[in-house]
């Protein structure tokens, strides 16, 4: 059942639809569009992921900003990006991708496994019923985080999600409800890739770039039979523990953290624009690009006719 604040909960009703309560439009979003949120208060405040041990208030909030700001400007060349006030006490809501996972106007809005991000729940459930998306909730006790953990192929027609040490496998299903949407299920195994878009990535033009070291053999079964090995992008253990998989692709372009590697030149040599940036404050944190930007627009107008 939809409520008057357009607010849709964990029950028997799978499909999202609007009442006549809803007077705030549903966004038409015809150009790739992102969210991002400062990094006002960003710190490594706890330790929830094996990146921010040994990190804690390392971080310098100028330079963390600086970078920041030169993500947001190189996305801003290649897509709409919108903004999400910070607040004080939520020193990862620049990690705004982990809150949420966006598709048709429907919201999947993340049920935090640590108490210390579950405050950046209701920020971002806020924003978003403001600007008029459905909102599709998750129980607490079924943790879900976002395109953290789950991400649409290129195409926009099925979901990817994977479970670990962070995300219940039981929130696949319930997530892809809210948009009908098959889902196949991965299992993560290494504790360093605690969430899925650090680790996997699928890319326009129908290629993935992904770690298989992250996964358990029946997932990269799974994977293969998706994706042919011509498509397949694999990162070496150097290159995923430099977040080389956290990438932002709009089309043709891909905005990633710097890698110290020949990874932007194999992904220029299939038809890739590479931008490298220096994100090394937000790997303290344990994230990089991808990470750092939330996509609202659907995953077909994301990405468009590129290849």
């Amino acid at each position: 059942m939809l409520s008057t604040t357009r607010t849709l909960v964990a029950t028997p009703v799978t499909t999202p639809v609007k009442t006549a309560h809803d007077h705030i439009p549903a966004p038409q979003l015809t150009r790739p569009t992102y969210l991002m949120c400062p990094p006002q208060w960003y710190d490594v405040d706890y330790v929830i992921n094996p990146w921010m041990a040994g990190n804690l208030h390392r971080p310098s909030r100028d330079i963390a900003f600086s970078q920041w700001k030169s993500l947001y400007q190189a996305l801003q060349r290649i897509a709409d990006v919108r903004l999400l006030t910070a607040r004080p006490g939520a020193p990862d809501m620049v990690f705004v991708a982990h809150a949420a996972l966006v598709q048709h106007g429907i919201a999947a809005v993340s049920s935090f496994a640590h108490t210390e991000r579950q405050p950046e729940e209701q920020h971002l459930r806020e924003w978003l019923l403001q600007h008029g998306f459905l909102i599709w909730d998750t129980a607490r006790e079924t943790a879900f985080e976002g395109e953290g953990d789950v991400l649409f192929d290129a195409e926009g027609h099925g979901l990817w999600a994977a479970h670990g040490s962070r995300t219940c496998v039981q929130s696949h299903r319930h997530v892809a409800d809210a948009w009908h949407a098959p889902v196949t299920s991965l299992h993560l195994v290494d504790p360093r890739f605690y969430h899925l878009d650090i680790c996997f990535a699928p890319l326009a033009g129908g290629y993935l770039l992904y770690f298989p070291g992250a996964f358990d053999a029946q997932s990269i079964a799974k994977i293969e039979a998706v994706y042919p090995a011509e498509k397949r992008i694999a990162v070496t253990e150097s290159e995923a523990t430099q977040f080389g998989c956290n990438v932002l692709n709009v089309g043709r372009s891909i905005l990633m953290g710097t890698v110290r590697s020949n990874l932007a030149e194999r992904l220029a040599e299939v038809g890739f624009d590479v931008t490298e940036l220096e994100l090394s404050e937000f790997l303290r944190g344990g994230a990089s690009a991808k990470s750092l930007a939330l996509r609202l627009s659907d995953s077909k107008v994301t990405h468009g006719d590129a290849f």
